[in-house]
């Protein structure tokens, strides 16, 4: 199958973003619910279909607010509205015998890594008016996460 590229949903409520908890090859990480483009299917038909797979929920109303290109890949991101729905973990169809997808959570900033939060704000989390707040509310002083030494010990 030709890769058309990922497309992904970024839902947010009460200052939380919806995230789908992955384990793989020994390592665990948080990413927006999301995955290929089928033939046939836009981008943003992709992301829809991919959130309800994963989180077992309809999203409503998509608004595509970052398109991403990496390695020739193109990857959309849509915010969307899911009203009242509680998400839970669903599958990913791809992966049946060996699934990759461990849960599903509502999280803040604060309880993620610096790694899964830059993706975020990569994925277009800045054009959500309650993170953006955030954003100007953050110093101008220079930072950065500390460096692994190889000769630590």
């Amino acid at each position: 199958m030709e890769n058309k590229g990922r497309a992904q949903c970024l839902i947010t409520r009460e200052n939380k973003i919806l995230l789908v908890k992955h384990k793989q090859h020994g390592s665990e990480y948080y990413c927006l619910p999301g995955g290929g483009i089928e033939n046939g299917e836009t981008p943003e038909q992709a992301a829809i279909r991919e959130l309800q797979e994963e989180c077992l929920v309809t999203g409503m109303n998509p608004k595509l607010i970052s398109t991403v290109i990496h390695d020739n890949h193109f990857n959309y991101t849509f915010y969307a509205d899911i009203g009242s729905q509680e998400p839970s973990l669903g599958i990913d169809p791809e992966i049946i015998d060996n699934p990759i997808l461990v849960g599903v959570a509502w999280l803040t900033l604060d309880e993620l890594s610096e790694r899964d939060r830059a993706y975020l704000w990569a994925a277009g989390l800045f054009f959500i008016d309650e993170f953006a707040k955030e954003l100007e509310s953050w110093s101008d002083d220079i930072s950065y996460p500390s460096k692994r030494s190889t000769n630590s010990k």
